[in-house]
């Protein structure tokens, strides 16, 4: 998104610890946060977990982080050409293959690169022309597959996707009218969602109304749905994330520090055509990055049992509003005692989740 407040970002206090809380159904226990040691300094802003010992993370000064041990070790780069770039979004395949997308100032600073020898070498595979736009998220299908979603220039979102793993197209005659200066956020590259072989979500702000843009085959066609979020130029629905087909959660609230109050999540159950205000989660500003506590399919933890009563988890992260955990989508909220300064969040397993922000700062997460 094009309009940016600047925020103070206070490095993360950890304060690790194991709370139990009982109601008349469960216990509940707060997860297992443990600091791992990035190797840089700079702020990582997006996270993808491969499976839970291959995660990649990346963020500001063309930087890219890689772990193939489940994080005891991470290596960090720097891509050759993108030094003063922001790589607000990152998609691992495998411990060779992964893409970045940039953000910068200028016109062309909006790029997509691809790696297929661990981060040793990278090739542009896109570029940005067009005056206006602003690339803030992308997501994938399957390796070759996925779509990259920006803010919107004269009333068109020029989106673009590739089927090929290698070139990128316009599908912008595909997308929805947009609202006026209807816009996304690039806090953790997690403005968009994908699930399954052609489903996506696109979450929106910036115009009157926050909404949510659908699509369910693959980015050929889509609609475009409002949520309950607040919305105006420096507010709106910042992430999004689904856990099957039709139930999913959306994040938001508003980046001007005078009007802390607005974070919110809102659910739904019929693929994103209606939303529902969840209970208000205990964070203030806006959700930056949120994940369901899933099991990716390729993850390669032994335990596959491990994953039993967390199907409707979910982390959030309000960069220094805090982070939350809820065990029910939103019902029932418990914070993040003393994590601060992180952008985003993701998961491999409920065994091995990652948050990643300020200063370079990385958090595993495990219930």
């Amino acid at each position: 998104m094009r309009k940016r407040f600047s925020l103070l970002l206070i490095p993360a206090i950890l304060l690790l610890a194991t709370i139990s809380f009982a109601d008349d159904h469960s216990k509940v226990h707060q997860p297992k946060l443990t600091p791992q040691n990035s190797g840089t300094t700079q702020g990582l802003i997006a996270v993808s977990p491969v499976s839970s010992r291959v995660v990649w993370a990346s963020g500001r000064g063309g930087t890219f982080v890689l772990t193939t041990d489940g994080g005891k070790t991470w290596k960090a780069g720097v891509v050759p050409g993108a030094e003063a770039l922001q790589f607000r979004d990152v998609q691992g395949v495998s411990d060779k293959v992964a893409y970045l997308q940039s953000i910068g100032d200028n016109t062309t600073d909006f790029r997509i690169y691809k790696t297929v020898d661990g981060g040793a070498n990278w090739k542009m595979q896109f570029q940005n022309q067009l005056a206006g736009a602003f690339y803030d998220c992308f997501a994938f299908w399957t390796p070759r597959r996925g779509i990259s979603h920006s803010d919107s220039v004269n009333g068109v979102f020029p989106d673009i996707r590739t089927t090929n793993g290698r070139t990128w197209k316009s599908i912008s005659a595909n997308m929805p009218p947009a609202l006026p200066g209807e816009a996304s956020f690039a806090s953790s590259g997690t403005c968009v969602a994908t699930q399954g072989e052609s489903n996506a979500w696109i979450a929106t702000g910036g115009s009157t109304t926050a909404r949510i843009l659908a699509t369910h085959d693959g980015g050929d066609s889509w609609n475009a749905y409002a949520t309950p979020l607040v919305s105006s130029p420096s507010a709106g629905a910042f992430t999004v994330d689904f856990r099957d087909a039709h139930h999913g959660i959306v994040g938001g609230g508003d980046l001007d520090p005078a009007d802390p109050n607005n974070a919110a999540t809102a659910t739904s159950g019929d693929s994103g055509r209606t939303w529902t205000l969840t209970n208000k989660p205990p964070v203030t500003g806006a959700i930056f990055g949120l994940s369901y506590v899933r099991r990716i399919h390729n993850n390669d933890d032994v335990d596959t049992h491990d994953n039993d009563g967390l199907t409707r988890a979910v982390v959030i992260t309000a960069n220094t509003g805090g982070a939350a955990w809820t065990p029910d989508e939103g019902k029932t909220w418990f914070a993040l005692p003393g994590v601060s300064g992180f952008w985003a969040v993701a998961f491999a397993s409920p065994k091995a989740g990652w948050l990643v922000g300020t200063g370079g700062t990385i958090l595993k997460i495990t219930f």
